[in-house]
């Protein structure tokens, strides 16, 4: 998968992005997430994902991830 580069301030690094298709009863769950939390969905899926990768491989947060 490639991966865009965009242009960035001097002081932040690039972040990647991806694309994901959910299905629609699911988005909805994550749509409604946002909206209680105040937050982007894009939030409430970086959580997820933070959450899943240090439930499965969980050395990989001791080596400097938040």
């Amino acid at each position: 998968m490639a991966v865009k580069k965009r242009a960035v301030k001097a002081n932040q690094r690039a972040q990647p992005r991806t694309s994901v298709t959910f299905p629609h009863d699911l988005y909805q769950t994550i749509e409604e997430m946002a909206k209680k939390k105040k937050v982007s969905m894009a939030w409430v899926v970086r959580e997820a994902v933070e959450k899943y990768v240090a439930d499965h491989w969980p050395l990989f947060n001791s080596q400097g991830r938040a």
